[in-house]
Protein backbone atom coordinates (compact mmCIF):
# COMPACT_ATOMS: atom_id res chain seq x y z
CA UNK A 1 0.00 0.00 0.00
CA UNK A 2 1.08 3.26 -1.33
CA UNK A 3 1.03 6.36 1.33
CA UNK A 4 1.07 10.10 0.99
CA UNK A 5 4.11 11.96 2.02
CA UNK A 6 3.32 14.41 4.90
CA UNK A 7 3.29 17.91 4.26
CA UNK A 8 1.34 19.35 7.04
CA UNK A 9 2.18 20.11 10.53
CA UNK A 10 -0.32 20.38 13.41
CA UNK A 11 1.26 21.85 17.15
CA UNK A 12 -0.38 21.97 19.51
CA UNK A 13 -0.61 24.35 22.48
CA UNK A 14 -2.33 23.37 25.38
CA UNK A 15 -2.54 26.52 27.66
CA UNK A 16 -5.33 28.36 28.32
CA UNK A 17 -6.21 31.42 30.82
CA UNK A 18 -9.42 29.27 31.45
CA UNK A 19 -10.93 26.60 30.56
CA UNK A 20 -14.07 27.95 28.51
CA UNK A 21 -17.69 25.81 29.34
CA UNK A 22 -17.87 23.59 26.32
CA UNK A 23 -14.20 22.74 25.80
CA UNK A 24 -13.15 19.26 25.62
CA UNK A 25 -9.56 19.60 24.65
CA UNK A 26 -6.35 18.76 26.33
CA UNK A 27 -5.92 22.09 27.57
CA UNK A 28 -3.57 23.30 30.67
CA UNK A 29 -4.75 26.93 32.52
CA UNK A 30 -2.17 28.72 33.47
CA UNK A 31 -2.09 32.41 35.05
CA UNK A 32 -0.84 35.58 33.14
CA UNK A 33 2.14 35.04 30.77
CA UNK A 34 4.33 37.64 32.75
CA UNK A 35 4.09 34.95 36.04
CA UNK A 36 7.53 33.13 36.81
CA UNK A 37 5.67 29.95 36.95
CA UNK A 38 3.82 29.88 33.72
CA UNK A 39 6.65 31.50 31.96
CA UNK A 40 8.59 28.26 33.03
CA UNK A 41 5.66 26.07 32.58
CA UNK A 42 5.33 26.98 28.99
CA UNK A 43 9.19 27.08 28.26
CA UNK A 44 9.25 23.67 29.52
CA UNK A 45 6.48 22.51 27.20
CA UNK A 46 7.98 24.12 24.16
CA UNK A 47 11.29 22.24 24.46
CA UNK A 48 9.34 19.22 24.58
CA UNK A 49 7.77 19.72 21.28
CA UNK A 50 11.20 20.29 19.75
CA UNK A 51 12.26 17.18 21.25
CA UNK A 52 9.40 15.49 19.83
CA UNK A 53 9.58 17.14 16.21
CA UNK A 54 13.56 16.58 16.18
CA UNK A 55 12.34 12.34 16.65
CA UNK A 56 9.91 12.21 13.91
CA UNK A 57 10.33 10.29 10.85
CA UNK A 58 11.45 12.95 7.49
CA UNK A 59 10.51 12.01 4.52
CA UNK A 60 12.42 14.79 2.21
CA UNK A 61 9.37 17.21 1.15
CA UNK A 62 9.23 20.53 3.08
CA UNK A 63 6.13 21.64 5.26
CA UNK A 64 3.30 23.27 2.98
CA UNK A 65 1.71 24.43 5.83
CA UNK A 66 1.87 24.40 9.84
CA UNK A 67 -1.15 25.04 12.73
CA UNK A 68 -0.71 25.94 15.81
CA UNK A 69 -3.98 25.12 17.68
CA UNK A 70 -5.09 24.85 21.21
CA UNK A 71 -5.38 25.94 23.97
CA UNK A 72 -4.19 29.48 22.97
CA UNK A 73 -0.80 29.78 20.98
CA UNK A 74 -1.35 33.41 21.37
CA UNK A 75 0.01 32.69 25.18
CA UNK A 76 3.31 31.96 23.62
CA UNK A 77 5.84 34.43 23.55
CA UNK A 78 7.35 35.40 20.15
CA UNK A 79 10.51 33.55 21.09
CA UNK A 80 8.60 30.29 22.16
CA UNK A 81 6.41 30.55 18.79
CA UNK A 82 10.25 31.09 16.91
CA UNK A 83 12.08 28.26 18.36
CA UNK A 84 9.14 25.99 17.44
CA UNK A 85 9.27 27.13 13.88
CA UNK A 86 12.80 26.81 13.61
CA UNK A 87 12.81 23.48 15.06
CA UNK A 88 10.49 22.77 12.38
CA UNK A 89 12.75 23.83 9.28
CA UNK A 90 16.02 22.37 10.48
CA UNK A 91 13.91 18.57 10.65
CA UNK A 92 11.63 18.85 7.22
CA UNK A 93 12.57 22.39 5.76
CA UNK A 94 9.61 24.57 5.03
CA UNK A 95 8.40 25.93 1.39
CA UNK A 96 8.76 30.11 1.36
CA UNK A 97 4.77 29.85 0.02
CA UNK A 98 3.95 27.79 3.41
CA UNK A 99 0.89 28.65 5.08
CA UNK A 100 1.29 29.44 9.05
CA UNK A 101 -2.03 29.43 10.87
CA UNK A 102 -2.51 30.68 14.45
CA UNK A 103 -5.31 30.08 17.11
CA UNK A 104 -5.28 33.75 18.95
CA UNK A 105 -8.17 34.95 21.59
CA UNK A 106 -8.98 38.79 21.59
CA UNK A 107 -7.17 39.96 25.07
CA UNK A 108 -4.18 37.32 25.05
CA UNK A 109 -2.00 39.48 22.47
CA UNK A 110 -0.86 42.67 21.75
CA UNK A 111 0.92 44.77 19.09
CA UNK A 112 4.47 43.80 20.21
CA UNK A 113 3.12 39.91 19.82
CA UNK A 114 1.43 40.17 17.08
CA UNK A 115 3.88 41.70 15.00
CA UNK A 116 6.72 39.56 16.39
CA UNK A 117 3.94 36.33 15.40
CA UNK A 118 4.03 38.07 12.04
CA UNK A 119 7.49 38.75 11.95
CA UNK A 120 8.38 34.68 12.63
CA UNK A 121 6.37 33.72 9.87
CA UNK A 122 3.10 33.21 11.01
CA UNK A 123 -0.12 34.48 7.59
CA UNK A 124 -2.92 33.19 8.92
CA UNK A 125 -4.79 34.14 12.35
CA UNK A 126 -7.81 32.16 13.35
CA UNK A 127 -9.48 34.43 16.26
CA UNK A 128 -11.86 32.85 18.50
CA UNK A 129 -14.65 35.45 18.41
CA UNK A 130 -17.51 32.74 19.01
CA UNK A 131 -19.96 35.48 20.13
CA UNK A 132 -20.72 38.93 19.46
CA UNK A 133 -23.23 38.93 22.49
CA UNK A 134 -21.40 39.85 25.53
CA UNK A 135 -23.99 37.70 27.78
CA UNK A 136 -23.53 34.58 25.72
CA UNK A 137 -19.51 35.13 26.23
CA UNK A 138 -19.90 34.76 29.95
CA UNK A 139 -22.32 32.19 29.80
CA UNK A 140 -19.41 30.18 27.42
CA UNK A 141 -17.12 30.77 30.03
CA UNK A 142 -14.95 32.87 27.39
CA UNK A 143 -12.59 35.01 29.26
CA UNK A 144 -12.65 38.02 26.75
CA UNK A 145 -14.82 40.79 25.78
CA UNK A 146 -16.96 42.26 22.93
CA UNK A 147 -14.38 45.16 23.36
CA UNK A 148 -11.60 42.65 23.44
CA UNK A 149 -12.55 41.03 19.98
CA UNK A 150 -12.60 44.61 18.64
CA UNK A 151 -9.94 45.67 19.62
CA UNK A 152 -8.05 42.07 18.48
CA UNK A 153 -9.61 42.80 14.90
CA UNK A 154 -7.45 45.86 14.72
CA UNK A 155 -4.07 44.82 15.63
CA UNK A 156 -4.65 42.07 13.01
CA UNK A 157 -5.21 45.08 10.56
CA UNK A 158 -2.98 47.24 11.84
CA UNK A 159 0.37 44.70 10.74
CA UNK A 160 -1.55 43.39 7.79
CA UNK A 161 -1.87 39.38 8.32
CA UNK A 162 -3.25 38.73 4.90
CA UNK A 163 -5.29 35.66 5.94
CA UNK A 164 -7.53 36.18 8.78
CA UNK A 165 -10.62 33.93 10.26
CA UNK A 166 -13.23 34.25 12.65
CA UNK A 167 -14.53 31.43 14.38
CA UNK A 168 -18.33 31.65 15.29
CA UNK A 169 -20.35 28.95 17.79
CA UNK A 170 -24.33 28.41 17.16
CA UNK A 171 -26.56 26.55 19.42
CA UNK A 172 -25.20 28.01 22.66
CA UNK A 173 -27.66 28.02 25.89
CA UNK A 174 -30.18 30.95 25.96
CA UNK A 175 -28.36 32.04 22.34
CA UNK A 176 -31.67 33.22 19.89
CA UNK A 177 -31.99 33.32 16.10
CA UNK A 178 -31.46 37.45 16.41
CA UNK A 179 -28.00 37.11 18.37
CA UNK A 180 -27.22 34.62 15.76
CA UNK A 181 -28.04 37.11 12.74
CA UNK A 182 -26.50 39.69 14.42
CA UNK A 183 -23.18 37.54 15.14
CA UNK A 184 -23.48 36.82 11.51
CA UNK A 185 -23.99 40.15 10.07
CA UNK A 186 -21.28 41.95 12.48
CA UNK A 187 -18.56 38.98 11.02
CA UNK A 188 -19.49 39.99 7.73
CA UNK A 189 -19.21 43.73 8.24
CA UNK A 190 -15.58 42.82 9.81
CA UNK A 191 -15.01 41.04 6.16
CA UNK A 192 -12.45 38.54 7.24
CA UNK A 193 -11.10 36.34 4.48
CA UNK A 194 -12.64 33.07 6.16
CA UNK A 195 -15.73 32.45 8.67
CA UNK A 196 -16.18 28.89 10.55
CA UNK A 197 -19.34 28.13 12.25
CA UNK A 198 -19.54 25.63 14.82
CA UNK A 199 -22.95 23.95 16.25
CA UNK A 200 -22.16 23.65 19.81
CA UNK A 201 -21.98 19.91 20.99
CA UNK A 202 -22.52 18.91 24.93
CA UNK A 203 -19.17 16.72 25.53
CA UNK A 204 -19.06 14.96 28.46
CA UNK A 205 -16.49 15.72 31.03
CA UNK A 206 -17.31 19.72 30.34
CA UNK A 207 -18.80 22.47 32.47
CA UNK A 208 -21.58 22.43 30.10
CA UNK A 209 -21.60 18.33 30.15
CA UNK A 210 -22.50 18.57 33.66
CA UNK A 211 -25.19 21.72 33.60
CA UNK A 212 -26.89 20.77 30.71
CA UNK A 213 -28.39 17.73 28.98
CA UNK A 214 -28.42 17.56 25.13
CA UNK A 215 -32.10 18.48 23.93
CA UNK A 216 -33.02 20.43 26.69
CA UNK A 217 -33.49 23.88 27.61
CA UNK A 218 -32.04 26.92 27.91
CA UNK A 219 -29.78 25.17 25.13
CA UNK A 220 -32.15 25.54 21.24
CA UNK A 221 -33.69 23.11 19.94
CA UNK A 222 -33.16 21.50 16.97
CA UNK A 223 -35.59 23.02 15.02
CA UNK A 224 -33.37 26.59 15.72
CA UNK A 225 -30.55 24.98 15.63
CA UNK A 226 -31.49 24.10 12.12
CA UNK A 227 -32.56 27.67 11.21
CA UNK A 228 -29.41 29.17 12.46
CA UNK A 229 -27.52 26.46 9.90
CA UNK A 230 -29.45 27.77 7.13
CA UNK A 231 -29.50 31.55 8.14
CA UNK A 232 -25.35 31.08 8.51
CA UNK A 233 -25.58 29.67 4.95
CA UNK A 234 -27.95 31.99 3.26
CA UNK A 235 -26.17 35.66 4.94
CA UNK A 236 -22.78 34.23 4.11
CA UNK A 237 -23.08 33.02 0.70
CA UNK A 238 -24.95 36.07 0.37
CA UNK A 239 -21.91 38.20 0.91
CA UNK A 240 -19.66 35.77 -0.94
CA UNK A 241 -18.36 33.30 0.57
CA UNK A 242 -17.86 30.26 -0.56
CA UNK A 243 -19.53 27.44 1.39
CA UNK A 244 -16.02 24.82 0.72
CA UNK A 245 -16.40 22.55 3.79
CA UNK A 246 -20.02 21.33 6.13
CA UNK A 247 -18.82 24.46 8.96
CA UNK A 248 -16.39 26.81 7.23
CA UNK A 249 -16.86 29.67 4.36
CA UNK A 250 -14.08 31.41 2.23
CA UNK A 251 -13.41 33.71 0.05
CA UNK A 252 -12.22 33.09 -3.13
CA UNK A 253 -9.10 31.30 -2.97
CA UNK A 254 -9.11 31.57 0.73
CA UNK A 255 -9.55 28.42 1.91
CA UNK A 256 -7.61 26.77 4.86
CA UNK A 257 -5.04 24.96 2.64
CA UNK A 258 -4.15 22.94 6.22
CA UNK A 259 -7.24 21.90 7.04
CA UNK A 260 -7.48 20.55 3.36
CA UNK A 261 -5.66 18.23 4.29
CA UNK A 262 -7.70 16.68 7.09
CA UNK A 263 -10.64 16.27 4.82
CA UNK A 264 -8.62 15.08 2.03
CA UNK A 265 -7.23 12.04 4.17
CA UNK A 266 -4.29 13.08 3.68
CA UNK A 267 -0.58 12.50 5.71
CA UNK A 268 0.34 15.14 8.68
CA UNK A 269 2.33 15.11 11.43
CA UNK A 270 1.08 16.47 15.27
CA UNK A 271 2.92 17.62 17.77
CA UNK A 272 2.18 18.29 21.35
CA UNK A 273 0.11 17.22 24.15
CA UNK A 274 -2.80 15.19 22.54
CA UNK A 275 -2.19 15.95 19.03
CA UNK A 276 -3.09 13.47 16.41
CA UNK A 277 -1.25 12.09 13.36
CA UNK A 278 -1.61 10.31 10.45
CA UNK A 279 1.76 9.19 8.85
CA UNK A 280 2.51 6.16 7.17
CA UNK A 281 -1.00 4.82 7.35
CA UNK A 282 -0.34 5.02 11.20
CA UNK A 283 -2.92 7.12 13.38
CA UNK A 284 -1.88 8.03 16.47
CA UNK A 285 -2.68 10.41 19.33
CA UNK A 286 -0.38 11.51 22.02
CA UNK A 287 -1.14 11.21 25.50
CA UNK A 288 -3.55 14.14 26.44
CA UNK A 289 -2.14 14.96 30.01
CA UNK A 290 0.58 16.68 30.69
CA UNK A 291 2.60 13.68 32.82
CA UNK A 292 2.46 10.73 30.76
CA UNK A 293 2.25 13.27 27.81
CA UNK A 294 6.50 13.70 29.08
CA UNK A 295 6.76 10.28 29.97
CA UNK A 296 6.10 8.93 26.56
CA UNK A 297 8.55 11.53 25.69
CA UNK A 298 10.99 10.37 27.81
CA UNK A 299 10.40 6.66 26.85
CA UNK A 300 11.33 7.57 23.38
CA UNK A 301 7.91 8.86 21.59
CA UNK A 302 6.74 5.35 20.15
CA UNK A 303 4.06 5.63 17.58
CA UNK A 304 2.48 2.08 18.60
CA UNK A 305 -0.33 1.21 17.00
CA UNK A 306 -0.95 -0.49 12.94
CA UNK A 307 -1.26 0.69 9.80
CA UNK A 308 -4.81 1.44 9.40
CA UNK A 309 -6.83 -1.36 7.87
CA UNK A 310 -8.17 -0.96 4.16
CA UNK A 311 -11.95 -0.95 5.46
CA UNK A 312 -11.51 1.84 8.30
CA UNK A 313 -9.58 3.78 5.51
CA UNK A 314 -12.33 3.79 3.28
CA UNK A 315 -14.99 4.90 5.76
CA UNK A 316 -12.72 7.79 7.27
CA UNK A 317 -12.10 8.94 3.19
CA UNK A 318 -16.19 9.30 2.44
CA UNK A 319 -16.20 10.80 6.13
CA UNK A 320 -14.13 13.54 6.15
CA UNK A 321 -14.46 14.35 1.74
CA UNK A 322 -17.98 14.32 2.28
CA UNK A 323 -17.82 17.26 4.74
CA UNK A 324 -16.35 18.94 1.61
CA UNK A 325 -18.51 20.89 -0.95
CA UNK A 326 -16.50 19.66 -3.71
CA UNK A 327 -16.90 16.23 -2.33
CA UNK A 328 -15.18 12.65 -3.50
CA UNK A 329 -13.87 11.95 -6.50
CA UNK A 330 -15.43 8.42 -7.78
CA UNK A 331 -12.51 7.65 -10.27
CA UNK A 332 -9.88 7.77 -7.87
CA UNK A 333 -12.14 5.99 -4.98
CA UNK A 334 -12.11 3.40 -7.32
CA UNK A 335 -8.70 3.39 -8.07
CA UNK A 336 -8.06 2.99 -4.68
CA UNK A 337 -11.03 0.81 -3.45
CA UNK A 338 -11.91 -1.18 -6.05
CA UNK A 339 -15.35 -1.29 -8.63
CA UNK A 340 -16.56 -3.19 -6.43
CA UNK A 341 -16.76 -0.97 -3.22
CA UNK A 342 -17.74 2.20 -5.10
CA UNK A 343 -21.05 0.00 -6.43
CA UNK A 344 -21.52 -0.83 -2.72
CA UNK A 345 -21.59 3.11 -2.13
CA UNK A 346 -23.62 4.28 -4.46
CA UNK A 347 -26.31 1.31 -4.10
CA UNK A 348 -26.66 2.77 -0.24
CA UNK A 349 -26.81 6.26 -1.15
CA UNK A 350 -29.33 5.74 -3.77
CA UNK A 351 -32.10 6.90 -1.41
CA UNK A 352 -30.33 10.16 -0.33
CA UNK A 353 -30.56 11.19 -3.93
CA UNK A 354 -34.41 12.13 -4.10
CA UNK A 355 -33.84 13.67 -1.22
CA UNK A 356 -31.92 15.99 -2.53
CA UNK A 357 -29.38 15.03 -0.32
CA UNK A 358 -27.17 13.36 -2.22
CA UNK A 359 -25.55 14.59 -5.64
CA UNK A 360 -24.04 11.99 -8.27
CA UNK A 361 -22.48 14.17 -11.14
CA UNK A 362 -19.85 12.74 -13.36
CA UNK A 363 -17.05 11.52 -11.22
CA UNK A 364 -18.10 13.79 -8.46
CA UNK A 365 -19.99 12.32 -5.26
CA UNK A 366 -21.33 15.31 -2.88
CA UNK A 367 -23.79 16.15 0.17
CA UNK A 368 -26.05 18.92 -1.40
CA UNK A 369 -25.87 22.41 0.03
CA UNK A 370 -27.35 23.16 2.88
CA UNK A 371 -29.73 20.06 3.12
CA UNK A 372 -27.10 16.96 2.45
CA UNK A 373 -25.37 19.12 4.58
CA UNK A 374 -27.67 19.30 7.74
CA UNK A 375 -28.86 15.68 7.82
CA UNK A 376 -24.73 14.31 6.83
CA UNK A 377 -24.58 12.53 10.03
CA UNK A 378 -28.02 10.49 8.86
CA UNK A 379 -26.22 10.07 5.47
CA UNK A 380 -23.02 8.90 7.42
CA UNK A 381 -24.67 6.86 10.07
CA UNK A 382 -26.18 4.68 7.23
CA UNK A 383 -23.26 4.37 5.19
CA UNK A 384 -20.52 3.27 8.36
CA UNK A 385 -23.54 0.97 8.96
CA UNK A 386 -23.81 -0.62 5.87
CA UNK A 387 -20.51 -0.64 4.20
CA UNK A 388 -19.32 -1.87 7.89
CA UNK A 389 -21.03 -5.26 7.38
Amino acid sequence: MSFSVPTAAYVHIPFCRRRCFYCDFPVFVVGDRSRGETSHTISQYVEAVCQEINSAPTFNQPLKTIFFGGGTPSLLSTEQLQQILTTLEKRFGIVSSVEISMEMDPGTFDLAHITGYKNAGVNRVSLGVQTFAAELLKIAGRSHSVEDIFAAIDLIHQVEIPEFSIDLISGLPHQSLDQWENSLTKAVEISPTHISIYDLTIEPGTAFGRYYQPGDQPLPTDETTVKMYQLGQKILTDARYEHYEISNYAKSGHQCQHNLVYWQNLSYYGFGMGAASYVQGKRFTRPRKTKEYYQWLENGAIIDCEITPIEEELLETLMLGLRLASGLNLKTLTQKFGTEKVAEIKQCLYPYLGKGWVQIMGEKLRLTDPDGFLFSNVVLADLFEKMGE
